[in-house]
């Protein structure tokens, strides 16, 4: 007979549920939160596995709810697709939900490619789910139907990224965004998720125009939408902050893109001060990181001049900046990767430390660096260095090793 299943136990760590709640003993059981408890736990002589959090910070792990986890790029040939993403970028930068997504790209980077990659991510470690469809509208689906899709495959919670004012986007009409945003309304209900739709918003002077017309004429409420890229540019921060603070901002989400160049000089963390000063609710604001999507740079005649590639370590790196550079209170900054994306997204178990929730989990230093990464209770990274790589991330290392001393000679 196989022992006693073993526990484990985060000792005296300053827990954020992302809200203080001061220091605590945490027991992990089942990859399950099982317990907080601001005395010392005895648990008698049950087998635990110790973490010392004394002198740390405990936060949910992050929910990154963009990325491109099949690479994206093309926009300047064969040459520019850029890689897929691997299990360290993700476990390195904290994130331990991470939402999948097709971009400019819906022919050589397939929808069934996609799934099959969430699915692997999901076996080596971290918790992955998928938007169905790409930039392109008539959406690409795996069933033939948004509803379907929604309804019949569990790592589907949503569709995108829906590319609107944007010159790579297939300039689609009213009618059939409307028709995107009612199918992913009735197939969330029907499969009990979020059914959002996650829109690409473009450099153009639309901008989010067609979402407002939609909420105008229509029956569909405003939660299920997710412009993203709202820090394209000063005129779409300036919409997007307006467009959140409608209604109270009741329903009402704008994702800020951490990979982006900063706008004016200033970069999320700066932009999450300023729009919070503005009157918009931090539960309306998240950031996404685009990681592995192209940045490609486009010339006065949208003709194609350069590209970089979306890094997902800019998530997290953006929330401290916006705490250590712009003040913005620690509990504050920590929901936009949170409890805000776990909101929208309808993720119940992921974005909070709670008794029931999953053990998804951030051990911070003082300094606000990341010691420690659990995934439904199994730790990913410890002590600033990493525990567990994809299924071919050492053959990787390896041969970029070979390289390095090949070139060295």
């Amino acid at each position: 007979m196989s022992g006693p299943a073993i526990l484990k136990l985060i000792q005296g760590a300053e827990v954020y549920a992302p809200e203080p709640l001061g220091p605590m003993d945490v027991l992990i059981a089942g990859g399950l939160v099982a317990c907080l408890d601001p005395g010392a736990l005895d648990l008698g002589r049950a087998e635990l596995e110790l973490i010392d959090g004394r002198g740390k910070l405990l936060v949910p792990g992050f929910i990154d709810g963009h990325v491109h986890l099949l690479g994206g790029g093309g926009e300047g040939g064969y040459a520019s697709r850029t890689p897929e993403l691997m299990l360290s970028d993700l476990t390195t930068a904290g994130v331990t939900t991470v939402i999948g997504c097709l971009g400019t790209d819906s022919t050589t980077r397939t929808m069934a490619s996609l799934l099959a990659k969430a699915r692997g991510l999901e076996a080596e470690g971290v918790t992955a789910y998928i938007y169905t469809g790409s930039y392109r509208v008539p959406v690409r689906t795996l069933t033939g139907s948004v509803q379907d899709d929604l309804i019949l495959i569990d790592k589907v919670i949503g569709v995108g990224e829906i590319a609107l004012s944007d010159h790579r986007s297939s300039q689609p009409t009213f009618d059939e965004v409307a028709r995107i945003a009612a199918d992913a309304r009735v197939g969330g209900m029907l499969s009990g998720k979020a059914g959002v739709v996650n829109v690409h918003l473009g450099d153009g002077e639309r901008m989010l125009t067609l979402i407002e017309r939609i909420l105008r004429e229509t029956e569909i409420p405003a939660k299920h939408f997710v412009p993203t890229h709202i820090n394209r540019n000063q005129r779409l921060l300036e919409a997007g902050s307006a467009y959140a603070r409608q209604d109270g901002g009741r329903g009402r989400f704008i994702d800020l893109t951490t990979s982006t160049e900063p706008v004016e000089g200033r970069s999320c963390g700066a932009l999450l001060a300023q729009l919070l000063q503005a009157g918009v609710a931090a539960g309306s604001i998240s950031f996404s990181s685009d990681g592995q999507g192209s940045l490609p740079r486009f010339n006065a005649a949208r003709e194609y001049a350069g590209l970089g590639v979306g890094k997902v370590d800019t998530l997290f790196a953006e929330v401290r900046r916006g705490v250590q550079e712009y003040g913005v209170p620690l509990e504050v900054a920590l929901q936009v990767i949170t409890s805000t994306p776990a909101a929208y997204l309808r993720l119940p178990a992921k974005g909070r430390i709670r008794a029931g929730a999953d053990a998804d989990l951030v051990l911070l230093d003082r300094n606000l660096e990341i010691d420690a990464v659990l995934a439904r209770g199994e730790i990913l990274v410890r002590d600033h260095e990493l525990k567990r790589l994809g299924s071919f991330e050492q053959d990787v290392m390896d041969t970029l090793q070979r390289k390095q001393r090949f070139m060295s000679n």
